[in-house]
Protein backbone atom coordinates (compact mmCIF):
# COMPACT_ATOMS: atom_id res chain seq x y z
CA UNK A 1 0.00 0.00 0.00
CA UNK A 2 1.24 3.70 -0.90
CA UNK A 3 1.56 6.02 1.85
CA UNK A 4 -2.09 7.16 2.74
CA UNK A 5 -3.54 10.57 4.84
CA UNK A 6 -5.07 9.59 7.73
CA UNK A 7 -8.44 11.63 8.60
CA UNK A 8 -8.20 14.16 10.84
CA UNK A 9 -11.17 14.91 13.44
CA UNK A 10 -9.23 16.59 16.21
CA UNK A 11 -8.36 13.68 18.35
CA UNK A 12 -5.14 12.45 17.05
CA UNK A 13 -4.81 9.45 19.45
CA UNK A 14 -7.90 8.12 18.06
CA UNK A 15 -7.78 8.91 14.66
CA UNK A 16 -4.21 7.31 14.41
CA UNK A 17 -5.80 4.25 15.90
CA UNK A 18 -8.91 4.13 13.60
CA UNK A 19 -5.95 4.55 10.54
CA UNK A 20 -4.52 1.77 11.73
CA UNK A 21 -7.72 -0.57 12.30
CA UNK A 22 -8.28 0.49 8.63
CA UNK A 23 -5.05 -0.39 7.29
CA UNK A 24 -4.92 -4.12 8.97
CA UNK A 25 -8.74 -4.67 7.69
CA UNK A 26 -7.63 -4.16 3.86
CA UNK A 27 -4.54 -6.28 4.59
CA UNK A 28 -2.24 -7.52 7.38
CA UNK A 29 0.61 -4.92 7.85
CA UNK A 30 3.55 -4.86 10.26
CA UNK A 31 4.37 -2.03 12.43
CA UNK A 32 6.78 -1.39 10.12
CA UNK A 33 4.29 -0.79 7.26
CA UNK A 34 1.80 0.75 8.92
CA UNK A 35 4.64 3.59 9.68
CA UNK A 36 5.65 3.97 6.65
CA UNK A 37 1.94 4.18 5.38
CA UNK A 38 0.61 6.93 7.58
CA UNK A 39 4.42 8.34 7.96
CA UNK A 40 4.61 7.44 12.00
CA UNK A 41 7.33 6.27 13.79
CA UNK A 42 8.09 2.65 13.90
CA UNK A 43 8.07 3.07 18.00
CA UNK A 44 4.76 5.15 18.21
CA UNK A 45 2.70 2.98 15.86
CA UNK A 46 4.21 -0.55 17.71
CA UNK A 47 2.99 1.18 21.22
CA UNK A 48 -0.28 1.86 19.63
CA UNK A 49 -0.82 -1.13 17.60
CA UNK A 50 -0.11 -2.87 20.72
CA UNK A 51 -2.73 -1.21 22.58
CA UNK A 52 -5.24 -2.12 20.22
CA UNK A 53 -3.95 -5.70 20.57
CA UNK A 54 -4.35 -5.34 24.21
CA UNK A 55 -8.08 -4.80 23.56
CA UNK A 56 -8.72 -7.30 21.39
CA UNK A 57 -9.34 -4.89 18.17
CA UNK A 58 -5.99 -5.98 16.32
CA UNK A 59 -3.80 -9.58 16.53
CA UNK A 60 -0.39 -10.74 15.68
CA UNK A 61 -0.17 -13.69 12.70
CA UNK A 62 2.43 -16.05 12.91
CA UNK A 63 4.40 -13.16 11.07
CA UNK A 64 4.13 -10.47 13.37
CA UNK A 65 1.73 -8.79 10.95
CA UNK A 66 -1.25 -6.99 12.91
CA UNK A 67 -4.89 -7.82 11.29
CA UNK A 68 -8.23 -6.87 12.63
CA UNK A 69 -9.03 -9.03 15.75
CA UNK A 70 -11.53 -11.57 17.35
CA UNK A 71 -13.69 -8.28 18.85
CA UNK A 72 -14.42 -7.07 15.67
CA UNK A 73 -16.23 -10.90 15.30
CA UNK A 74 -18.56 -10.37 17.93
CA UNK A 75 -21.76 -9.58 16.18
CA UNK A 76 -21.08 -12.34 13.89
CA UNK A 77 -20.32 -14.61 16.75
CA UNK A 78 -23.75 -14.71 17.84
CA UNK A 79 -25.47 -14.58 14.61
CA UNK A 80 -23.02 -17.85 12.84
CA UNK A 81 -23.44 -19.43 16.79
CA UNK A 82 -26.70 -19.09 17.45
CA UNK A 83 -27.67 -22.32 15.04
CA UNK A 84 -25.29 -24.26 16.56
CA UNK A 85 -26.06 -23.62 20.18
CA UNK A 86 -29.62 -24.97 19.55
CA UNK A 87 -28.31 -27.90 17.86
CA UNK A 88 -25.71 -28.79 20.87
CA UNK A 89 -28.99 -27.93 23.39
CA UNK A 90 -31.17 -30.21 21.16
CA UNK A 91 -28.64 -33.17 20.96
CA UNK A 92 -28.12 -33.15 24.79
CA UNK A 93 -31.09 -31.53 26.43
CA UNK A 94 -29.00 -29.43 28.65
CA UNK A 95 -28.42 -25.13 28.07
CA UNK A 96 -25.73 -23.69 25.88
CA UNK A 97 -23.99 -20.11 25.70
CA UNK A 98 -21.64 -18.52 23.76
CA UNK A 99 -18.83 -16.12 26.20
CA UNK A 100 -16.28 -13.99 24.70
CA UNK A 101 -13.67 -12.51 26.80
CA UNK A 102 -14.12 -8.93 27.98
CA UNK A 103 -11.29 -7.85 30.41
CA UNK A 104 -11.57 -9.72 33.04
CA UNK A 105 -14.95 -10.83 32.50
CA UNK A 106 -16.42 -12.80 30.44
CA UNK A 107 -19.58 -11.74 28.31
CA UNK A 108 -22.48 -14.52 27.10
CA UNK A 109 -23.26 -13.14 23.61
CA UNK A 110 -25.77 -15.79 23.02
CA UNK A 111 -27.91 -18.43 24.99
CA UNK A 112 -29.99 -20.75 24.67
CA UNK A 113 -32.01 -22.83 27.24
CA UNK A 114 -32.42 -26.41 28.45
CA UNK A 115 -36.37 -27.60 27.74
CA UNK A 116 -36.24 -29.15 31.43
CA UNK A 117 -37.65 -27.38 34.22
CA UNK A 118 -34.80 -27.45 36.32
CA UNK A 119 -31.94 -25.89 34.31
CA UNK A 120 -29.01 -23.80 34.34
CA UNK A 121 -29.84 -20.17 32.53
CA UNK A 122 -28.03 -17.17 31.88
CA UNK A 123 -29.35 -14.41 29.81
CA UNK A 124 -27.07 -13.00 26.87
CA UNK A 125 -25.49 -9.33 28.22
CA UNK A 126 -24.30 -11.05 31.62
CA UNK A 127 -21.08 -10.99 33.14
CA UNK A 128 -19.02 -13.29 34.83
CA UNK A 129 -15.74 -13.07 36.59
CA UNK A 130 -12.70 -14.98 35.58
CA UNK A 131 -11.77 -17.38 35.41
CA UNK A 132 -14.75 -18.65 37.23
CA UNK A 133 -16.09 -21.67 35.11
CA UNK A 134 -15.31 -24.07 32.51
CA UNK A 135 -15.69 -21.66 29.99
CA UNK A 136 -13.73 -18.66 32.28
CA UNK A 137 -11.18 -21.23 32.01
CA UNK A 138 -11.24 -21.45 28.60
CA UNK A 139 -10.88 -18.04 27.77
CA UNK A 140 -8.42 -16.97 30.68
CA UNK A 141 -6.04 -19.94 29.44
CA UNK A 142 -2.40 -18.49 29.06
CA UNK A 143 -1.27 -18.21 25.46
CA UNK A 144 1.55 -19.27 25.93
CA UNK A 145 0.56 -23.28 27.50
CA UNK A 146 -0.74 -26.16 25.41
CA UNK A 147 -4.41 -25.34 24.81
CA UNK A 148 -7.01 -28.44 25.72
CA UNK A 149 -9.84 -29.35 23.59
CA UNK A 150 -12.13 -28.68 26.40
CA UNK A 151 -12.15 -27.72 29.85
CA UNK A 152 -14.91 -28.91 32.78
CA UNK A 153 -16.57 -27.58 35.82
CA UNK A 154 -17.96 -29.18 38.27
CA UNK A 155 -19.86 -27.57 41.46
CA UNK A 156 -17.44 -24.46 41.37
CA UNK A 157 -19.00 -21.54 40.23
CA UNK A 158 -22.49 -22.92 41.36
CA UNK A 159 -22.87 -25.47 43.53
CA UNK A 160 -25.04 -28.41 41.71
CA UNK A 161 -23.96 -27.23 38.37
CA UNK A 162 -20.98 -28.55 35.92
CA UNK A 163 -20.61 -27.56 32.58
CA UNK A 164 -17.96 -28.23 30.24
CA UNK A 165 -16.71 -25.60 27.33
CA UNK A 166 -14.49 -25.22 24.33
CA UNK A 167 -12.32 -22.64 22.60
CA UNK A 168 -13.42 -20.90 19.65
CA UNK A 169 -10.11 -20.71 17.61
CA UNK A 170 -9.64 -17.52 15.00
CA UNK A 171 -6.41 -17.19 13.81
CA UNK A 172 -5.15 -19.94 16.55
CA UNK A 173 -6.71 -17.96 19.50
CA UNK A 174 -9.70 -18.48 21.38
CA UNK A 175 -12.32 -15.81 20.05
CA UNK A 176 -15.09 -17.03 22.45
CA UNK A 177 -15.95 -20.27 24.35
CA UNK A 178 -19.21 -22.61 23.99
CA UNK A 179 -20.61 -23.66 26.81
CA UNK A 180 -22.47 -26.52 27.96
CA UNK A 181 -24.14 -26.54 31.55
CA UNK A 182 -26.56 -28.26 33.15
CA UNK A 183 -27.56 -29.22 37.05
CA UNK A 184 -24.75 -32.32 38.20
CA UNK A 185 -27.84 -35.08 38.74
CA UNK A 186 -28.10 -34.98 34.86
CA UNK A 187 -25.29 -33.71 32.95
CA UNK A 188 -23.10 -36.14 35.70
CA UNK A 189 -19.59 -35.40 37.46
CA UNK A 190 -17.15 -35.77 34.15
CA UNK A 191 -19.43 -33.81 31.87
CA UNK A 192 -16.25 -33.23 29.32
CA UNK A 193 -15.62 -37.16 29.10
CA UNK A 194 -19.71 -37.44 28.54
CA UNK A 195 -19.99 -34.16 26.09
CA UNK A 196 -16.30 -32.68 25.93
CA UNK A 197 -15.76 -33.88 21.85
CA UNK A 198 -19.04 -32.97 21.30
CA UNK A 199 -18.99 -29.00 22.32
CA UNK A 200 -15.07 -29.20 20.54
CA UNK A 201 -16.81 -30.35 17.59
CA UNK A 202 -19.47 -27.34 17.86
CA UNK A 203 -16.75 -24.92 18.64
CA UNK A 204 -14.43 -26.04 15.49
CA UNK A 205 -17.74 -25.64 13.49
CA UNK A 206 -18.55 -22.23 14.26
CA UNK A 207 -14.45 -21.13 13.52
CA UNK A 208 -15.03 -22.61 10.36
CA UNK A 209 -18.78 -20.99 9.21
CA UNK A 210 -17.05 -17.39 10.27
CA UNK A 211 -14.18 -18.18 7.79
CA UNK A 212 -15.73 -19.44 4.65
Amino acid sequence: MDHVEMRVTGVGVLDKAIALLDAAEQQPQTAAELARLFGMSVSTTHRLAAALEAHGLLVRDEEGRFRLGARFATSALSEVGTPYLTELRDATGESAQLWVRRGESRLCLASVDSPHELRMTVPAGGTIPLPLGSAGQVLAHPADEPRPDWRESVGIRTPGAASVSAPVLLQGRPAAAVCLSGPIQRIGDRPGERYGTLVADVARRIAEALTT
